[in-house]
């Protein structure tokens, strides 16, 4: 295995670029880079372009993923940059960065099926509670898509991989993948993502891990709060998400997997907005009956995660909601935002040194310059 970023979330990665974000991976002991999409790497797909990406990546032992974008067709008018690709040709746009990818040696690329809207509080910040289109009928859309896709995949030995997004299930990614097939499709196991749709991680870990290809590795507070639950990304190891048992799962499956660290964004990146609070409506009817998979064997247990990690927070051990967020990102006023480069670098050394010792603990090999470090 090896430990990465995803570019995303990498502190000043637009103001610095593919490259140069490259050399702030190497310099933070990282072994690789996660591009959300080619188009991330080259907003024209310029082969050139890739090659010299690829190659600085060689040149530094780095890792380097790639992926092709949001899947689901009800939500594409808000990612126009995926049509333009096409030049209006959507699904064009989606080939001509499997094309792109793969000539690279990118052959493992991440798909997602929605958007997040942080701005909006409860169910209706992502799309599968929208009000104009259900989320069995997005579903169908998001594989009418796969489908189009799978051949193109097929052609270059790639595998579109979909992410345990903020709005589908681990059950529901599976049901994709046995449709479209294996050969081309698989997972991003975002490690607590699924805790928004009240699945456990290690029980999602148990179910996904033979077709997980990609990761994100995050960690996250979820607590009782008016309306349901909170949620809040925290450092990984600081949160909910019990590595130490779900990471041998994944080197099991897959030794060669690529553990990409997902955190929180620089605020000089990506400013705090008003309405950060993510709220899992865990009790509203809706919401329950939104998710017809969940037994009450995976509830009580997700349920009993949240007890024992609310009463480290009773303790004293882990700030609540409100002390993190005002320690960090300046709440409720967000008119001092703290949380800059330093201390988004603190974050992710900070995760990186919870996942290395894990590992180490578990006799997992772990391919990172920091890893080999310490051993020495």
């Amino acid at each position: 295995m090896k430990l990465g970023i995803d570019n995303i979330k990498l502190p000043e990665s637009k103001k610095r670029g593919p490259l140069g974000s490259l050399d702030l991976v190497k310099e933070l002991g990282l072994s690789g880079i996660f591009f959300s999409t080619a188009l991330d790497m080259s907003p024209t797909l310029d082969i050139g372009e890739l090659r010299e990406i690829r190659a600085k990546a060689d040149e530094l032992g780095l890792y380097l993923e790639s992926g092709v974008g949001k899947i689901n067709p009800y939500c594409s008018a808000e990612e126009p940059a995926l049509r333009a690709a096409g030049d209006g040709d959507i699904i064009a746009g989606f080939t001509r960065m499997i094309e792109a990818s793969a000539a690279i040696g990118c052959f493992e690329l991440w798909v997602a099926p929605g958007n997040f809207k942080s701005e909006y509080r409860g169910r209706l910040a992502n799309d599968r509670f929208r009000t104009d289109i259900t989320w069995d009928d997005q579903l169908i859309g998001i594989e009418k898509v796969l489908q189009k896709l799978a051949p193109v995949a097929r052609a270059h030995g790639a595998h579109v991989n979909i992410e345990t997004h903020d709005e589908i299930t681990s059950f529901e990614i599976l049901r994709l993948i046995e449709k479209v097939g294996a050969d081309c499709v698989g997972a991003v196991f975002d490690t607590a993502n699924g805790l928004q749709r009240a699945e456990h991680p290690v029980f999602a870990a148990k179910r996904l891990a033979p077709f997980v290809r990609q990761t994100h590795i995050k960690d996250a507070y979820v607590g009782r709060a008016p309306g349901g639950l909170d949620f809040q990304t925290r450092p990984v190891g600081g949160g909910i998400v019990d590595f130490a048992t779900i990471l041998p799962i994944l080197a099991e499956a897959n030794p060669a997997l690529n553990l990409s660290l997902e955190v929180a964004a620089s605020v000089a990146d990506k400013p705090r907005k008003a309405n950060p609070r993510q709220c899992i409506e865990i009790d509203d009817p809706i919401w329950r009956a939104g998710h017809r998979d969940l037994t009450t064997e995976e509830l009580d247990a997700y349920m009993a995660l949240v007890d024992v990690y609310e009463q480290r927070v009773a303790s004293g051990e882990i700030p609540n909601w409100e002390a993190y967020e005002a320690s960090q990102y300046g709440y409720p006023s967000y008119e001092h935002q703290s949380y800059g480069f330093n201390e988004a670098i603190a974050f992710i050394k900070q995760s990186a040194s919870h996942i290395e010792t894990i590992c180490r603990d578990k006799g997992i090999t772990l391919n990172s310059a920091a890893a080999d470090k310490k051993a020495a």
